[in-house]
């Protein structure tokens, strides 16, 4: 499988450490930055273009996925999920790497590299690149309502529209937390 891998400053020795067991594991690895560290570099570019290979090499019928990293991995997912056809996902535990997987049929994901030991996180990486997607009518469902808000934009009918009922109580309804 050929991964796509983009990061910062924050994850640059861990990029280094990545792509090598990556290699090992029989992954073409395609690095897309940054390849020396500057404290000052910034990740959008390089996780753009990673996500941007990603998609382009899907649309070629090339099996691939990418893993993007910084120093919490929120700013990586960002950037990513900016790119048409991403479905990024923050990881943080062996749950997440499948479910990302398994419900969403993510094909990118992002890590904090100072968040977790190299090992936890190739164990991760790892877990989701080896996870498939269910194929559910449910997650592909989903998947397909994010596409194609993706493409135009359109949501399914808000179910409140119409309807007399408020969006939140009014002033005049009481609440009672312990009624459950």
């Amino acid at each position: 499988m050929r991964i796509h891998i983009g990061t910062d400053h924050a994850g640059l020795e861990f990029s280094t450490q990545l792509q090598h067991h990556l290699a090992s594991q029989g992954h073409e690895v395609v690095d897309h930055g940054p390849i020396e560290y500057d404290p000052l570099d910034d990740y959008p570019a390089f996780c753009i273009r990673a996500a941007q290979a990603v998609v382009r090499d899907q649309a070629d019928g090339v099996e691939t996925l990418g893993v993007v990293f910084g120093g919490s991995g929120n700013g990586e997912q960002i950037a990513a999920n900016k790119v048409p056809g991403v479905r990024a996902a923050l990881v943080w535990s062996i749950a997440t790497a499948e479910l990302a997987r398994e419900h969403n049929d993510a094909n990118v994901i992002a890590i904090g590299a100072r968040q977790h030991t190299f090992d936890e996180a190739v164990s991760f990486i790892d877990r989701f690149i080896a996870t498939p997607f269910s194929g559910e009518e449910r997650h592909a469902r989903r998947i397909a309502q994010l596409a194609a808000f993706e493409q135009d934009g359109i949501l399914l009918p808000d179910p409140r529209e119409g309807s007399a009922t408020p969006d939140v109580l009014d002033a005049s309804d009481s609440f009672d937390p312990e009624a459950g």
